[in-house]
């Protein structure tokens, strides 16, 4: 008989473990996600903190909008050239601006970079293939005629590699973008 209860325990905590890892699997995901925008929101907020909780954000959004209003009048746009201009000549301020600048354009705008998925066989005598975005097709002005650049972002991370692949490696796919983007962060667990 205490064989039995003992049995029957295992299998009480065996199936309560399970229904705990079940639960974590739910709530964990949707937890971290609220945490994480309510964290965004929160500092947005306290950018311009007026006492009314949402109102920071309310004028944020409403200020964001109306430089890009005033931004893309004929008027402002050669003031907006001339200031590039001056931060790309001050020696650390042009690096850390074009490149903040360069990010924002690649995921935003008019010269999205990581809009073009691709597949790239990773050596000629494997059959071993990575998923990537295509960001330049062309490396004449570096005199490279045979190659690409494509770039590879890390799964579960928000980073990459770029690497120079031969052109014939390279198989371009007619996927969204957004979709694989999501397929490779999730490390290949998101469906595609």
């Amino acid at each position: 008989m205490t064989r039995y209860f003992r049995f029957l325990n295992v299998i009480f905590m065996r199936n309560i473990f399970r229904y705990f890892i079940n639960g974590l699997l739910i709530i964990a995901p949707i937890a971290i996600t609220v945490f994480i925008v309510v964290g965004i929101i929160d500092w947005l907020d306290s950018l311009f903190d007026l006492g009314i909780p949402g109102l920071g954000i309310l004028l944020m959004v409403m200020l964001l909008t109306l430089v890009g209003f005033i931004g893309s009048s004929f008027f402002v746009k050669p003031f907006f050239i001339v200031t590039e201009r001056f931060l790309h000549k001050v020696p650390l301020v042009s690096i850390i601006y074009s490149s903040i600048k360069d990010l924002f354009d690649a995921f935003v705008g008019d010269n999205q970079k990581f809009n073009q998925p691709v597949m790239v066989k990773m050596a000629e005598e494997s059959d071993n293939y990575k998923l990537g975005f295509l960001t330049q097709d062309t490396l004449a002005t570096i005199n490279i005629e045979d190659k690409v650049a494509v770039y590879f972002p890390h799964s579960y991370n928000f980073s990459g590699e770029l690497f120079l692949v031969p052109k014939r490696n390279v198989t371009l796919l007619d996927v969204p973008s957004s979709e694989v983007m999501k397929f490779i962060v999730s490390g290949g667990v998101s469906k595609l």
